[in-house]
């Protein structure tokens, strides 16, 4: 499904900021064209995220005047779970080498990502990416090993 929401650009601190006007955070880029890249992707981040969660998605509003005298722009993305790339519980378990009941902890901890469908889980593949690439050590933490 395409999603579509009005953001402002402006510059601070030598950035570009992109704000929406109908939800909270934003994003920023070096230039135009790198802010091009990133508004799409936080905004699909966002949508897909509310999505897992079955948080409501805000009403878009349009026409909307610059708040920090900014541009606005109109960004268009195509969303939804079925865009995300996922696997199931079951097979994020195996390639963590941990046991599907361990994934669902790392789930309602945040370590991982992922959502409910009916009688499936699934968990993103960005996720479990992640987590093998930051494996967490066996055992305890050493004390003043702490950041």
């Amino acid at each position: 499904m395409f999603y579509t929401y009005e953001f402002e650009v402006f510059e601070s601190n030598g950035l570009l900021i992109a704000t929406p006007y109908d939800m909270d955070g934003g994003t920023q880029g070096e230039d135009w064209e790198d802010l091009g890249e990133m508004v799409p992707d936080w905004l699909r981040g966002e949508i897909n995220y509310r999505l897992m969660k079955g948080l409501e998605l805000p009403v878009h509003t349009f026409g909307n005047s610059p708040r920090k005298g900014g541009t606005n722009i109109m960004v268009s993305v195509q969303a939804g779970l079925d865009t995300v790339e996922r696997v199931t519980a079951a097979d994020a378990a195996r390639m963590l080498g941990v046991t599907p009941g361990r994934v669902s902890q790392m789930l309602s901890t945040g370590q991982l990502i992922g959502w409910r469908d009916g009688h499936s889980s699934y968990v993103t593949r960005d996720s479990v990416e992640a987590r093998l690439k930051n494996e967490a050590k066996a055992g305890r933490p050493r004390a003043g090993a702490s950041a």
